[in-house]
């Protein structure tokens, strides 16, 4: 029996997580057998189990696993109403994630490269939309993790930009690599090769936060302390207020 761990990465069995867009479902398994448990995990697809299966024929196996380890799993969600789905409303996670995100494959464009090319408008759509929804499912510590392709053409994509314009920013950048996550199998997920993986690459992990920032509630007398504490140490929790803030700096989050 494998030895479980408390954190895989960045992610850890505390967390409350709602993983979109799962492809057979082998990032999440390989999460919930790291801890041992996914009851504080949500994990979701777009297709109906049907035809997911016939898409993804090992997703069999990793259904099976997560829900022994008592993990929640929902079909035909869409990412951009997610925050809406009658199980999701009202619900917050520590971390949603979406790795690779993609729009399928269109008329002639089945070919990968020709279709990132010459649709960039529709996978941009995508991610935007998942970053107005989980826009919604965030509180002040919380993230949503999108892991990206960083080389030629897919970062024309702009998802930093994408994420500002849906009301989140940047908090860090990290390098992915597929090996820190044994059992993982990315799929393609559309088109007459849905189940075949595709080379990885460079990539990154891109970790976004809600823009809106908060502060201590304080007196005037109080202000810069607590402006202070609230940007250099993040662990510190007074009484809290919102408030509307200037972008966030990168330097708070690598410290």
């Amino acid at each position: 029996m494998e030895e479980e761990q408390e954190c895989i990465m960045h992610y850890s069995r505390s967390h409350k997580m709602l993983l979109v867009g799962k492809g057979d479902f082998s990032f999440s398994a390989c999460l919930a057998r790291a801890f041992g448990s996914a009851k504080n995990m949500v994990s979701t697809s777009l297709d109906c189990r049907k035809t997911l299966m016939v898409k993804h024929p090992t997703a069999k196996a990793n259904f099976e696993e997560l829900e022994k380890l008592s993990c929640t799993i929902l079909h035909e969600v869409d990412c951009h109403t997610m925050n809406n789905h009658p199980f999701l409303k009202s619900t917050t996670f520590d971390r949603i994630i979406f790795n690779f995100p993609h729009a399928g494959f269109h008329y002639r464009h089945e070919h990968e490269q020709e279709q990132i090319i010459c649709l960039p408008r529709l996978h941009q759509k995508v991610v935007k939309g998942f970053f107005r929804s989980a826009r919604d499912m965030l509180t002040t510590n919380d993230e949503a993790h999108v892991t990206h392709k960083t080389s030629h053409p897919v970062n024309k994509w702009e998802v930093e930009k994408l994420a500002n314009e849906a009301g989140l920013c940047l908090a860090k950048e990290v390098e992915f690599q597929i090996q820190d996550y044994p059992g993982y199998h990315n799929k393609r997920g559309d088109g007459n090769r849905s189940d075949e993986s595709f080379p990885v690459g460079m990539c990154s992990t891109f970790k976004f936060i809600l823009h809106i920032q908060t502060i201590p509630a304080c007196t005037s007398l109080d202000a810069v302390a607590c402006m202070w504490l609230d940007r250099y140490d993040p662990i510190w929790k007074p009484k809290l207020r919102k408030t509307r803030s200037k972008h966030i700096f990168k330097e708070y989050f690598e410290i």
